[in-house]
């Protein structure tokens, strides 16, 4: 069969030989008669035409057929347009920072001026009428002075008539009369003097009774008693049940 002929023609062609050879077998290797030979042979060829209608391809063009079609080439895309240069920011003029003002030195508490009290402190004038030569300078005294200044007046001896009797004052036992004595305080009017400088120099100085003298009241106690007066403690006394 040539390539030049019809595609159907050479369809018929096989399929009437796969008929041919499929009758010959039937008729030989199983004893069918012609007309059965015959049937096999059509059904066969039938079957052959199709299968090879449906599965039927052109022939690849060979070296004398005619070219396959050139494909046309891809379009070329359009080159973009160039991006414009980006602008170059001028630089900013540099500003020089102007010196700053020379600061005011510090003035330390030790180089500031001392101001001195206008008026006089509550007590003050009370403590120059006892003391005489003690005067407030505004600068705090030594811890001595301070002492000193607050320390009670102290006889050497009792007065005319002799010592009062202090164990009336409560808080105020045999011992700590004899202590009192020894220090030089013997009557209620020097007790009854003390502000609150003297007691706290009483109550820091009296050894084996610091604080007594606050604590028990004294000032008050001796100043009743100083003017003639009595306390519930010393009618105690007096009658024997204290002591």
């Amino acid at each position: 069969m040539k390539d030049s002929a019809p595609i159907s023609l050479g369809i018929i062609v096989v399929a009437g030989l796969f008929g041919i050879i499929a009758m010959g077998v039937a008729m030989v290797l199983y004893d069918y008669q012609m007309a059965g030979g015959a049937l096999i042979g059509g059904i066969v060829a039938l079957v052959a035409a199709l299968v090879l209608a449906l599965g039927w391809r052109e022939p690849a063009p060979g070296p004398l057929g005619v070219a396959a079609p050139v494909a046309a080439p891809a379009p070329t895309a359009a080159p973009a347009p160039a991006a414009e240069p980006t602008p170059v920011a001028e630089p900013e003029p540099v500003t020089t920072p102007e010196p700053a003002a020379a600061s005011e030195p510090e003035i330390t508490a030790e180089e500031a001026p001392k101001v001195m009290p206008s008026a006089a402190l509550p007590g003050e004038a009370e403590l120059d009428a006892k003391k005489g030569e003690w005067k407030y300078e505004g600068d705090a005294a030594p811890a001595e002075e301070a002492s000193a200044a607050a320390q009670p007046q102290f006889l050497t001896a009792a007065r005319e008539g002799g010592p009062d009797d202090l164990k009336l004052i409560k808080g105020v036992g045999k011992k700590l009369e004899e202590t009192l004595h020894g220090m030089g305080i013997y009557h209620f009017d020097q007790i009854a003097e003390w502000g609150p400088a003297e007691q706290a120099w009483m109550d820091d100085n009296l050894k084996g009774f610091k604080g007594r003298a606050t604590r028990d009241n004294w000032v008050e106690q001796a100043k009743t008693l100083a003017a003639g007066g009595t306390t519930e403690f010393s009618d105690k006394v007096k009658k024997g049940d204290v002591y």
